[in-house]
């Protein structure tokens, strides 16, 4: 009888290394908040999706007729071909100039110490802290003033105040995980600090700079408040072009016209995920860095 008694603890002692197969009740309330939240994602999605194909809904569980035509509609109607490119050619222009001039500045901020650091890190905080359109309507009203309002140029402009601090406050804590002894070590090789950072930094901060530069292109395709500030006829993004078929009639627009522009614009995003992770692996990012901070 002590025998089976010792035994039956022993089986229920859980061995070193071991993890319990019983969950605790917390862990099934955090599993089952996950599950609630992506079916009501799903269906979200769903709903969106198949408004978008559907001649008549909302008197059954499915369309009445499927058709494709008003994505065509939606196509001519609201020139969308335009307004993707106009959105993927100020995405990738702001990335550009975010990374060209956040790189070098991050490089200062994580080199160079100087009065009044702190203070220059803590503004550079204010433009991704605060909402956007607390800054964004007196950067209009500047737009308009100089009669860049309703451009190209003014919706660059105005996305790249929260997108090359971000750069920024990313790219710091990257470059200060490299050792200085690297530079020191190529200086002392005759390498001018051009070369030191074309030839020598570069490489390691590619990482890093890719990963800034999705992020940043991410958010300026979604950006709203700003772009719909000093956009108009021509320089109008997909987010902004959206919202103005929502709302424009007093919203008399078709809603599976604005399905399909929400299903297109759902996959513009994700197409330009699925581009930007081909080149850049999260892993090979957490990788480099640890290499670039055992150097």
């Amino acid at each position: 009888m002590a025998t089976t008694t010792v035994a039956g603890r022993r089986k229920a002692q859980t061995l070193p290394g071991e993890r319990s197969l019983v969950a605790s009740p917390s862990t099934w309330f955090v599993w089952a908040g996950m599950a609630v939240f992506l079916v009501f994602l799903a269906g979200i999605i769903v709903a969106v999706v198949v408004d978008s194909f559907g001649k008549q809904w909302f008197e059954g569980w499915l369309p009445a007729a499927w058709s494709t035509s008003w994505y065509s509609s939606a196509w001519e109607r609201f020139e969308l071909g335009e307004v993707i490119g106009v959105t993927v050619g100020v995405a990738l222009a702001v990335v550009v100039i975010s990374v060209l001039v956040g790189v070098p500045a991050s490089y200062l901020l994580a080199r160079r110490s100087f009065p009044g650091k702190k203070a220059v890190t803590a503004l550079f905080l204010l433009p991704i802290l605060m909402p956007p359109i607390t800054y964004g309507i007196p950067l209009a009203t500047v737009m308009y003033a100089f009669g860049l309002g309703r451009t190209v140029v003014a919706v660059i402009l105005v996305n790249l105040v929260p997108s090359i601090p971000f750069v920024i406050l990313t790219m710091t804590p990257f470059i200060e995980q490299i050792n200085p002894s690297i530079e020191s070590a190529a200086r002392m090789c005759g390498a001018s600090i051009r070369q030191v950072f074309t030839r020598v930094l570069a490489p390691l901060l590619v990482p890093g700079i890719l990963a800034a530069g999705i992020l940043v292109l991410v958010r300026t395709v979604g950006m709203f408040e700003l772009t719909f500030l000093v956009s108009g006829p021509g320089s109008d993004t997909l987010v902004v072009s959206i919202y103005r078929a929502m709302t424009s009639a007093g919203g008399g627009e078709a809603r599976q016209l604005i399905s399909a522009m929400a299903v297109m614009y759902t996959v513009t995003m994700l197409v330009i995920l699925v581009v930007a992770l081909r080149f850049v692996n999260p892993t090979q990012l957490v990788a480099r860095v640890k290499d670039a901070r055992e150097d």
